[in-house]
């Protein structure tokens, strides 16, 4: 078979390519979380066993597979076994899925920066009511960043169940950012290999100057402190090291063939080994470097809620009971409460459900994550800095860059394969083929940017590929040690690499990674069984505020089909296959 001609022009672009793919949103938005949510600095401990155990060494295995078949995950996987077919058709699958909503992210950060330069920003403030006599309802029970975010953007409806329309602002931002996609692989070699570089370099370049800024707000050493502050008991809950193996496996990109299309076009003796393991390394020193950045300005934002909440608590008591200016300050606070208190019983007690509890420890505590982090928590500690448009453009301009690279991956995944297939490639050239996808994607993206958009976006988010992945890395760990043989992959690696893999990567890729796998595996499908029935955060204007609700059962039967249709690829992949070999025999032994 011809072996296709190499995509990158040098190692670095490769390197440079699965850098912008691996590195994305959720270094971002969710690293932060789980450092919040479970132990803080002790989150770090899993977090590094656990790219020891799983990160390198299936990074690596993809890489060298991709590498030395020179195919797409379809090609790989029908060379290693004509049964492991399905394996590739489920990675396409699920890197479809992933293309059909993850791209909508890049449209809100459209809508965003174009807002940006917009002075003041306009969700610094609530809007006026149409008597122009206060704010606007909605507005006024929640805040400003939450109102700009779930009415000006989503323009969200209060369940699944109420579709509404179109958001058309939001459509031609999904247009523009599926327009900038298809201009990025157009020239597939060409266009590629030099978008990488701006989409790998640029994030850093913003995360920097948001160290810096970060670092000279007021309050972020509280947020620092709170992030460095280790919860050692949390390293006792199953769940933190449950949440390190899985922050590990998604932020890498594993399963979804978009490591194995970037390695398929790399020269034969590319030394995957290292860049695997630079690659591992670069990806978790910027989830931490990413989550100083956030937790610098998270302590800003809280310390400044905190400040802000006292403030107004001086300031009712001062008027209620008529205070010398200035008698009443943070520091004696809660003497002066005591003090009212004992003096005023009554008054004091009447007041007292105005008067909020102010705690530094609760705002720091508040956990976000995802679209909330990126789109809420960052925007309203943007709003009180200092020459705010400036850092708006900035910040989104990174979100962009962060999606487009991650885009990149998830096109190549679904592209490679389509490409690698001669019916297509002979009837229908590069253009085409990618035009189709992103077409096709774009108008299911369109689903997403409805008043009930949010609520499928967050389907896809958490269903669409968490089960299947775990699947299909499994299966391709289980192919390569077991079908394809440890042995044999020991050769092609020294062919490839001019050295046979140390005891370290056999030990992981035989045992240590498929057991990890497994028991992930079961872990997610008894949560599943376990929760119920399943449920989503819907918001509730007449709140301001989001509240649980059930899943309707159409929206469970589209879980449901998400899941299967890519985990039944592997095994409809193999019967099919089996059929047809048994079909084949029949008609030789007819023959005869």
């Amino acid at each position: 078979m011809e072996k296709p001609r190499p995509l990158w022009g040098n190692p670095l672009q490769f390197v440079f390519a699965c850098i912008s793919y691996a590195v994305g949103l959720g270094n971002v938005w969710r690293f932060p979380y789980l450092c919040q949510m479970y132990g803080g600095g002790g989150f770090l401990i899993p977090y590094f066993i656990m790219l020891i155990i799983e990160g390198m060494p299936l990074l690596y295995l993809e890489l060298a597979v991709g590498q030395h078949m020179r195919q797409g995950s379809i090609g790989v996987w029908k060379i290693i076994s004509p049964y492991l077919s399905g394996v590739g058709i489920a990675s396409v699958v699920v890197s479809f899925f992933l293309s059909m909503y993850y791209n909508v992210i890049n449209a809100w950060s459209f809508w965003y920066l174009f807002h940006s330069f917009q002075d003041p920003l306009p969700w610094a403030n609530c809007p006026l009511n149409s008597n122009h006599t206060g704010y606007d309802e909605e507005c006024a029970k929640t805040s400003s960043t939450q109102y700009f975010w779930y009415r000006k953007t989503l323009n969200i409806s209060s369940s699944i169940e109420e579709y509404g329309s179109i958001h058309w602002e939001q459509a031609v931002c999904l247009i523009l950012a599926w327009l900038v996609v298809y201009l990025c692989i157009l020239r597939g070699t060409e266009s590629t290999g030099k978008v990488v570089y701006v989409t790998a370099s640029l994030p850093y370049l913003v995360l920097f100057i948001y160290l810096i800024r970060g670092l000279t707000l007021h309050g972020a050493v509280n947020g620092l402190i709170y992030m460095f502050t280790p919860k050692l008991e949390q390293l006792a809950n199953p769940k933190t090291w449950i949440n390190a193996a899985t922050q590990i496996f998604f932020s890498l990109g594993l399963g979804f063939g978009s490591l194995i299309a970037f390695a398929s076009y790399n020269e034969p003796n590319n030394n995957c080994e290292r860049y695997a393991i630079i690659i591992s390394l670069i990806n978790s020193s910027t989830s931490i470097f990413a989550s100083i950045v956030t937790f610098s300005i998270y302590g800003f934002k809280a310390t400044f809620n905190y400040e802000n909440c006292l403030s107004k608590v001086i300031l009712l008591l001062t008027n209620v009971f008529d205070l010398e200016e200035g008698a009443l300050t943070a520091d004696n606070l809660d003497s002066m409460k005591d003090y009212l208190t004992s003096t005023y019983p009554n008054q004091y007690a009447e007041l007292l459900p105005q008067i909020k509890n102010c705690s530094l420890e609760a705002e720091l505590d508040t956990a976000v994550q995802g679209t909330g982090l990126a789109f809420i928590v960052y925007s309203e500690a943007i709003k009180n800095m200092e020459v705010s448009q400036l850092y708006s453009v900035l910040y989104f301009i990174m979100l962009l860059m962060l999606g487009i690279g991650s885009m990149l991956g998830n096109t190549a995944a679904i592209l490679t394969p389509l490409t690698d297939s001669k019916f297509l490639s002979t009837h229908l050239p590069k253009e085409v083929i990618s035009g189709i996808v992103c077409f096709i994607n774009c108008i299911v993206g369109l689903v997403f940017t409805m008043e009930a958009g949010n609520y499928w976006f967050d389907i896809f988010n958490d269903y669409a590929a968490t089960l299947s992945l775990l699947l299909i890395v499994l299966v391709e760990t289980i192919a390569v040690c077991y079908i394809y043989g440890l042995r044999k992959f020991e050769k092609d690696l020294l062919l490839m690499l001019g050295h046979k893999p140390n005891w370290y990567w056999k030990i992981m890729w035989a045992f240590a990674s498929p057991v990890l796998i497994i028991s992930l595996f079961i872990f997610y499908l008894t949560d599943y069984i376990r929760t119920g029935t399943l449920q989503y955060q819907a918001w509730d204007a007449t709140q301001g505020q989001l509240v649980t609700k059930d899943y309707p059962s159409y929206a469970l039967a589209v879980i449901g089909l998400l899941v299967a249709a890519s985990t039944m690829c592997i095994p409809i992949g193999a019967l099919i296959i089996f059929i047809m070999k048994r079909l084949k025999k029949r008609s030789v032994s007819t023959l005869e």
